[in-house]
């Protein structure tokens, strides 16, 4: 892992590097979504990384009006739909030119949003999964292509001091396992998430 400044803003250079290195690292980092009359925060709890020769990823052939973001700058965002239903986020890495993304698949959030105040479901389970976390933080493709950083809809921030002690004496821990739902690459060891986290979408 590269040195951080705690609870800072992730800048774009901290992300211009592979995303199977970028993956792990966003473990603990939060994502802010900045909305009209509120703000939704979560912490990173679950990760996918797609690269460079990657069949499964949305760059691998070539690039297309419709993936040309992944060869974007790092701290772009890539979120595209799926089944015509649900939105994915990803997060661009590496350096420019070269395609590379991190898909965040669950979120722990902070509070229940406005949007969701009425429900009755879980607040862990509320952002466990991709399709899930874009519904809740009102991510859709109008934001695609779009740099994270504070004054725009979305950001990160590093983890915490006191997340960051806990990974270094191991009472926060990680696992690393294949991704999950693909057809192809699926023996590739690219995804990470938090053990023991109730918000994680699938163990």
């Amino acid at each position: 892992m590269v040195s951080t400044v705690f609870n800072q803003i992730v800048e774009p250079s901290w992300l211009a590097r592979p995303s199977p290195e970028v993956a792990p690292d966003l473990l603990g980092c939060t994502l802010v979504r900045q909305l009209p009359d509120q703000q939704i925060r979560g912490l990173i709890v679950e990760t996918e990384a797609y690269a460079l020769g990657d069949p499964a990823f949305h760059a691998y052939k070539r690039r297309t009006d419709r993936n040309r973001v992944l060869f974007d700058p790092a701290g772009r965002t890539y979120i595209y739909l799926i089944y015509g239903i649900y939105h994915c986020f990803n997060i661009v890495t590496d350096q420019d030119g070269i395609p590379s993304a991190v898909l965040i698949r669950a979120l722990q959030l902070e509070s229940v949003p406005a949007v969701d105040s009425t429900s009755n479901q879980n607040i862990h389970r509320i952002a466990a999964g991709p399709g899930k976390l874009c519904r809740v933080m009102q991510i859709e493709r109008s934001l695609n292509g779009g740099i994270l950083q504070p004054g725009e809809p979305l950001w990160l921030e590093h983890r915490g001091r006191q997340f960051q002690q806990q990974v270094d004496c191991q009472a926060v821990t990680f696992v690393q396992t294949t991704r999950i739902g693909l057809s192809q690459g699926i023996d590739l060891p690219w995804r990470w998430y938090l053990s023991n986290c109730p918000a994680v979408s699938r163990r």
